[in-house]
């Protein structure tokens, strides 16, 4: 099954599963489960990524609606929205909350730490204090994380590749995140071998990425990367409307952004680590404690090429690209 059918397969799913499930059982306790998502509430990688955690609690015997509650709360991407439903979330007293990204996760260790805490898509959740080590998390969280940092460098190599005339890139990331950081020291330290000279952006509102692009794309020679974070998730399609505008090449961190129709993607599949996690959620439900979970990386990367960006940018991309590419998009 391709992914895009996967997707449309899920989101309904995600809307479809708490309607048809069967009523409680006498005697069956009602579990209650936690949701901090990063996406908005229309966003359909959002709803893929719930639906699997759906369909992974559903494989442990978790039934919606039956034995399973879940409380949901969409759009946690800064400070402000991440503690306002931490706290709402805390307050509905659930067994387990599961998290996705860094900004949730940090309003969250902030308001509990007793509420076991399962994390999806927080890159180097030791370096930034969430948990103490990746086998032995300790406290109450633990999770899934995507990628270490080293994988940050790989972007600009590619962009290279694709694009050799580039001489400037300038790195959209959100310094609010410790990731964001993180992911430029590691290009910065890369970007001298390749010739190429550095400017960050930091991805605010709409209005503010807009600027900032616009005023880079006045001189030639430049190219972008796009590292992860969920600003940059939230604010994908105008980025990549904005990077094709003004004929920018650029790299993206994550498979989902070409389907959305940027140039090129190198990173993890977000979707697949819900799954995962409903595993740890289950567990938890029954007695483990997080301190005892060792806390995952993703082992697979995907590269995908959008061949339709490319023709539009006029760029003739490399065969030693195409060869490699997991997925090309024509």
């Amino acid at each position: 099954m391709r992914r895009r059918e996967f997707i449309t397969l899920l989101g309904g799913a995600a809307v479809a599963w708490p309607l048809a499930a069967r009523a409680q059982q006498p005697g069956e306790r009602m579990r209650r489960i936690g949701v901090l998502m990063n996406t908005t509430a229309d966003d359909p990688e959002g709803q893929a990524r719930i639906a699997a955690f759906h369909q992974g609690l559903q494989e442990w015997g978790q039934t919606l609606g039956r034995n399973t509650r879940i409380d949901v709360r969409w759009g946690a991407i800064d400070a402000d929205s991440s503690r306002r439903y931490a706290t709402e979330l805390v307050a509905l007293a659930p067994e387990v909350i599961l998290v996705s990204a860094a900004a949730g996760l940090g309003a969250l260790k902030q308001t509990t730490r007793t509420v076991p805490i399962v994390f999806v898509n927080v890159v180097d959740p030791v370096g930034a204090g969430y948990v103490e080590s990746l086998s032995r998390p300790g406290g109450n969280v633990t999770g899934f994380t995507p990628f270490e940092y080293g994988l940050s460098g790989k972007w600009l190599e590619l962009l290279k590749e694709v694009a050799p005339s580039v001489k400037r890139a300038a790195v959209l990331r959100d310094p609010a995140v410790a990731s964001g950081v993180g992911q430029y020291a590691i290009i910065q330290a890369v970007a001298p071998s390749l010739g190429v000279e550095l400017r960050p952006i930091d991805v605010g509102d709409s209005g503010e990425i807009e600027r900032s692009v616009v005023a880079f794309a006045r001189e030639p020679n430049g190219g972008l990367i796009i590292v992860g974070s969920p600003s940059a998730s939230v604010h994908r399609d105008l980025i990549i409307k904005v990077a094709a505008h003004h004929r920018l090449p650029a790299v993206y961190p994550f498979p989902y952004f070409a389907h959305s129709g940027a140039l090129i993607a190198y990173g993890p599949d977000l979707v697949p680590p819900f799954r995962s996690a409903a595993g740890y959620v289950d567990r938890i439900l029954k007695g483990e404690k997080p301190a005892d979970l060792p806390v995952q990386a993703s082992t697979k990367y995907e590269l995908v090429v959008n061949l339709k960006t490319a023709k539009a940018l006029g760029l003739d991309l490399p065969a030693s690209v195409l060869a490699r590419a997991n997925e090309v998009i024509e």
